[in-house]
């Protein structure tokens, strides 16, 4: 914030702010009410499915963007004012971290449908590794955002934004090695088909029409979580103030646009519908496929899989 503006007035013009823009009106009123009501629906879809974790880390991701929003439109009233900076950098910095954790959910049981031993790791092994790694980014960007938007001195300042940028690189580092190792698991699990068929239950799920979306879903909210975390390490390594900072409409795109798009996929391919695995009310009692056995189900959609 800038030293000497508490509000718009003589001599203190909203170009001296951080941001230098009066947070648009329409733009974080929409993203508001969005992750508001997705908050609310996938609270009803956790609670209906029982898919416990997946719905505490959606929820938080969409508590905190909504709440994060809120900042930015007190900002409006005062771009100077003080709580609403600390609000809004606060909780849009770490936000995509409670999606990114519900991403990394998914490839324990994806694996454990599909055959683990495809995999390099142990299943039960993907969600401490990556929820502890996502923590971690958590933690350094949390620090990091309350030191820098509080800070009282240069070197407070500087070190909160260092905090926060290692906490977007790690986070950025563990989609990465994320996206790699579930890369690995397909090229292995495609390349086995031959020697060891898909069970029944992974046959039927990879020919289900609701699994696809389920992937699809997934590799979107990926894809845009990370296209995001690239953008804010671009934007906070120019400093307070920057041109790429102050420029409101690649906010809106590359950070609003993203997880808007992120936890739509994530709400509208949930895994309580698309995928059950993830449920506690999954059952192993699945139905033979009908009319195939498992090797000719395996040779037919792993090609599908691998090319999607």
């Amino acid at each position: 914030m800038s030293d000497n503006c508490t509000a718009i007035g003589p001599g203190c013009s909203v170009e001296d702010s951080v941001y230098g823009y009066f947070p648009s009106l329409g733009a974080n009123t929409f993203f508001l009410t969005f992750f508001a009501i997705c908050f609310f629906v996938n609270l009803f879809l956790g609670v209906r499915h029982r898919t416990w974790t997946y719905m505490i880390a959606v929820c938080l991701g969409c508590l905190t963007e909504a709440i994060g929003y809120i900042g930015r439109l007190l900002m409006r009233h005062n771009p100077f004012a003080d709580y609403g900076f600390i609000t809004q950098i606060c909780c849009l910095i770490i936000a995509p971290a409670f999606n990114s954790a519900a991403i990394y959910l998914t490839l324990k049981h994806v694996t454990l449908c599909f055959g683990p031993e495809f995999s390099f790791i142990k299943p039960r092994f993907y969600t401490y590794i990556f929820i502890c790694a996502d923590f971690l980014s958590l933690l350094l960007q949390a620090i990091g955002g309350a030191l820098a938007s509080s800070a009282d001195t240069d070197s407070e300042q500087t070190t909160g934004d260092d905090l926060m940028l290692a906490g977007i690189g790690w986070q950025v580092a563990s989609l990465f090695f994320f996206a790699v190792t579930a890369g690995l698991y397909i090229v292995r699990r495609y390349k086995g088909v031959a020697h060891v068929p898909l069970s029944h239950e992974a046959a039927r799920t990879l020919e289900s029409r609701n699994f696809r979306l389920f992937a699809f879903g997934v590799a979107t909210a990926w894809l845009t979580i990370f296209i995001r975390c690239v953008f804010r390490i671009i934007e906070m390594a120019g400093g307070w103030r920057n041109p790429i900072m102050q420029n409101e409409t690649d906010f809106i795109v590359l950070e609003g646009v993203m997880i808007v798009i992120a936890v739509a996929c994530q709400t509208a391919f949930h895994p309580g519908i698309f995928f059950p695995r993830l449920s506690s009310r999954w059952t192993s009692e699945y139905e033979t496929v009908r009319g195939k056995n498992s090797r000719d189900v395996s040779m037919e959609n792993m090609q599908t899989y691998n090319a999607a």
